[in-house]
C-alpha cells in the first residue's frame, strides 16, 4: 500500500529531540527487556553461510541478499532473522533453562513493500531463551507476552517523564485471540483487516497460532516451518493512534521441537530441509528447547513517539512516491 500521511499530522518532537528520544527508548527498553526475561547481550552475525540452513525463510518468498566472499570461497547471505542462529548459539554457549540471549539484529529485506510501516532496512532486538519441556505451553507463552508489554509500557512512562509533550497512550494488558477465533469473528475481512478490527477495540492484542491453515483453507499469515511452533506462537500488536491501524511490534513464539518440526516441514512441502545441519541437530534432540522472537526497534520508536512514517526514526532508501508524499505533508525522512 502507498504511503499516506494523516491530514494535519505534525511530529510532536523536532529532529534533534527525536534523536534524543530514540536513544532514550532504545536504552530503557533494552534494560527492561533483559531484566524481565533474564537475557544477556551477545554479538550476532550480519550474514551467514546458506549451506548451514541458519538463515530464516520468513514466509518463503523473500529473496535474501547474497554476495561472494572470495577469500573464503563461498557465497554469504545477509540474515533475514536470527531465529535459528540464536538457538544454536544458546547450545554452544551453554545457556541453561531460564536464561537467554538478546542481540541487535540488522537486516536487509529487499522484497519488502515500502509504506508507512515497512522498510527494506530491518532493526530489531532478537532474543531467545532456554526453557524446559514443561514450559512448552500457552500459559508460559502468554506470561512472556505480558512481560514484553509491561517493558514497552514502562519505557513509555520513562519517555513521557522526559518529554511531557508526547501524547501516546497504550493499553497495558494484552488481549489474546487465536487466528482462527479472528476468522470466526470476522469471516468477511482479510487477515490484515481482522488485525485492525480487533486492535481498534482492545488496543493491545496478541494473535496466536500463525502459520497453519485455518478452517477456510487460508493462512492468517505466512511463517517459516522450522523455527516457531505454529500452535504456540503469535504476533504482538499495538494500536497506532496516529495512523489509525494495528502496528505489529513483535513476532515470537515457543520454538519447534522434534515432533512439530517434522510435522511442519511436511505440511509446508519442504521435508528436504531435514537434511540441513541445523535441522538434523534439532531432530536428533541436540538443541535446547527455546522461546524467542524479534522486537522491532524502529517500530517501537515509531509507536511511542506517535510518528506517521518509519522513515522518521530510521535512515533508509525510499521510492519517489514516498518521498513526495512526505514532502507535501512536511514530514522529514532521516
Amino acid at each position: 500500500m502507498p504511503t499516506v500521511i494523516p491530514k494535519g499530522y505534525a511530529s510532536q518532537l523536532g529532529l534533534y529531540e527525536t534523536q534524543r528520544a530514540i536513544g532514550l527508548i532504545k536504552q530503557n527498553f533494552y534494560t527492561k527487556l533483559c531484566s524481565a526475561l533474564r537475557l544477556k547481550r551477545v554479538t550476532a552475525p550480519l550474514f551467514v553461510d546458506p549451506a548451514t540452513g541458519l538463515n530464516a525463510n520468513l514466509t518463503g518468498v523473500e529473496r535474501p541478499v547474497s554476495f561472494d566472499i572470495p577469500a573464503a570461497g563461498i557465497n554469504a547471505e545477509v540474515v533475514h532473522s536470527l531465529a535459528k542462529w540464536k538457538r544454536l548459539a544458546l547450545h554452544e554457549y551453554d545457556f541453561y533453562p531460564g536464561k537467554g540471549l538478546v542481540a541487535d539484529m540488522n537486516a536487509i529485506r529487499r522484497d519488502e513493500e515500502l509504506d508507512n510501516l515497512h522498510s527494506v532496512y530491518v532493526d530489531q532486538w532478537d532474543w531467545e531463551k532456554v526453557i524446559t519441556r514443561d514450559d512448552r505451553n500457552e500459559k508460559y507463552l502468554r506470561a512472556t507476552v505480558r512481560a514484553i508489554v509491561h517493558a514497552v509500557c514502562g519505557t513509555l512512562d520513562e519517555l513521557r517523564w522526559q518529554f511531557p509533550e508526547l501524547e501516546t497512550e497504550l493499553a497495558r494488558e494484552p488481549v489474546f485471540y487465536t487466528s482462527q477465533q479472528l476468522e470466526d469473528m470476522y469471516p468477511d475481512l482479510t487477515p490484515k483487516e481482522r488485525e485492525n478490527a480487533v486492535c481498534r477495540t482492545y488496543k493491545t492484542v496478541f494473535i496466536q497460532q500463525i502459520g497453519g491453515k485455518l478452517k477456510s483453507g487460508q493462512r492468517h499469515d505466512g511463517r517459516a516451518p522450522d523455527y516457531d511452533d505454529w500452535a504456540l506462537n503469535g504476533d504482538l500488536f499495538f494500536w497506532h493512534e496516529t495512523l489509525g491501524c494495528a502496528l505489529e511490534l513483535s513476532s515470537m513464539g515457543i520454538r519447534v521441537d522434534e515432533q512439530s518440526l517434522a510435522a511442519q516441514l511436511k505440511e509446508a512441502g519442504c521435508a528436504e530441509r531435514a537434511e540441513l545441519p541445523f535441522h538434523k541437530m534439532l531432530l536428533n534432540g541436540e538443541l535446547p528447547l527455546t522461546i524467542g522472537g524479534g522486537i522491532g526497534q524502529s517500530r517501537l520508536c515509531m509507536l511511542l513517539l506517535g510518528k506517521a512514517h518509519v522513515g522518521e526514526v530510521q535512515a533508509s532508501i525510499w521510492d519517489e512516491e514516498t518521498r513526495e508524499a512526505c514532502r507535501k505533508a512536511g514530514v522529514t525522512l532521516l
